[in-house]
């Protein structure tokens, strides 16, 4: 919507059941999100954990967006939806403040002559776009990115400053790439002979599928033989690390700071939680959910939830546990030898219970 709408125009864009706090009026018109502690009488909030529902009683929220049963508590106009924190999403859309571009190509961008760039597209100051490179509709290139040769760009994707695209990548439709993202670079293939490493020219490219949005600082690697594919709709948070030849389904999710090693396969609706590391050449079913923390060394063929590491704790008492888990194997060693020599006292008392009492009479 370009214009802010009233309560009554919110509720009907956002699916919700209207039902007004004494006083209030529907034609209200709220001037953005905040959260249930920080609103002010201008603000919608809304309430997706029970965490939360503290702040309830004292918010100074004109609305919330709450569920059936939460409504009876709220002391502002309810927003009542069977997801809260679903509508609090689509709401975010109709406050968002992001800067509108005006298709068309700064002065100061050096577009190739070949390159073939759509009319209602925008190429932002100092950006770069090399030969045979295709921009598609509604494209918007912030200041400073670069798109490589033979790259293309699907319709309404969006590259904030600095993005650099390497040479021979596809990007699809309504994309989102933040900045300093770097997608296609060499991935990390040498050979090592005679105590030096030979490089291995990385021969492929990165595909992406529409609706994939790439947080900041995040490094996409080109297939050595092939493409890297990110999958439809998948979201990657920012400095995220994905090597050659890695797949990824569509709709997955991973968290900042989380690593994928080569030719690894991530499969649909998969969530990978901040500070992943995935190994190599494994596959993870879909939705698998991996938490924080995790490193996967060995394919998941299951659907479920995943984790490893230990908690932590006080250092003096982590530094101990520390030092018992490097002792596990001599631990668990041990442990065998007491049992199996427990299991030979048990058969023996057994066998001897069985013997016949050939005992004197009268003894």
């Amino acid at each position: 919507m370009s214009e802010q709408p009233t309560l009554a125009l919110l509720a009907e864009e956002l699916g919700a059941e209207l039902r007004l706090a004494v006083g209030a009026s529907e034609q209200l018109v709220p001037t953005g999100l905040n959260t249930l502690q920080d609103a002010n009488e201008h603000e919608v909030s809304f309430l997706a954990s029970a965490a939360y529902k503290r702040f309830l009683p004292s918010t100074q929220a004109c609305a919330v967006l709450l569920t059936a049963d939460q409504a009876e508590s709220c002391p502002a106009t309810a927003l009542v939806v069977p997801n809260p924190y679903l509508a609090f999403a689509l709401a975010t859309s109709i406050y968002d403040r992001t800067p509108q571009y005006v298709a068309g190509i700064d002065a100061s961008a050096a577009v190739a002559p070949s390159a073939d760039v759509h009319e209602t597209a925008y190429i932002g100051p100092g950006a770069v776009i090399e030969a045979h490179a295709r921009i598609a509709e509604g494209v918007v290139i912030g200041a400073g990115s670069f798109v490589g040769e033979g790259t293309t760009i699907g319709a309404r994707s969006r590259l904030l400053p600095k993005v650099v695209l390497y040479h021979g990548c596809s990007v699809g439709a309504d994309c989102t790439i933040h900045s300093n993202t770097v997608i296609g670079a060499d991935g990390f293939g040498f050979a090592p002979s005679d105590g030096k490493w030979t490089k291995i020219h990385q021969l492929g490219g990165v595909e992406i599928a529409d609706e994939v949005e790439i947080g900041a600082n995040t490094c996409i690697d080109r297939g050595a033989l092939g493409n890297t594919v990110i999958g439809r709709g998948v979201k990657i948070d920012n400095m995220v690390q994905i090597a050659h030849n890695v797949q990824i389904g569509d709709y997955s999710a991973m968290a900042a700071c989380s690593a994928v090693a080569g030719s690894a396969i991530i499969g649909k609706q998969c969530t990978i939680a901040g500070g992943v590391g995935i190994v190599g050449h494994v596959t993870l079913a879909d939705r698998s959910h991996v938490t924080a923390r995790t490193l996967v060394t060995k394919s998941i063929e299951v659907a479920g939830s995943y984790s490893s590491g230990t908690p932590f704790s006080d250092s003096r008492s982590w530094r101990r546990n520390a030092v018992r888990y490097g002792q596990l194997d001599q631990m668990a060693r041990r442990l065998n030898s007491v049992e199996k020599a427990l299991e030979q006292v048990e058969q023996t008392a057994a066998s001897r219970a069985l013997q016949p009492d050939n005992s004197p009479q009268g003894e």
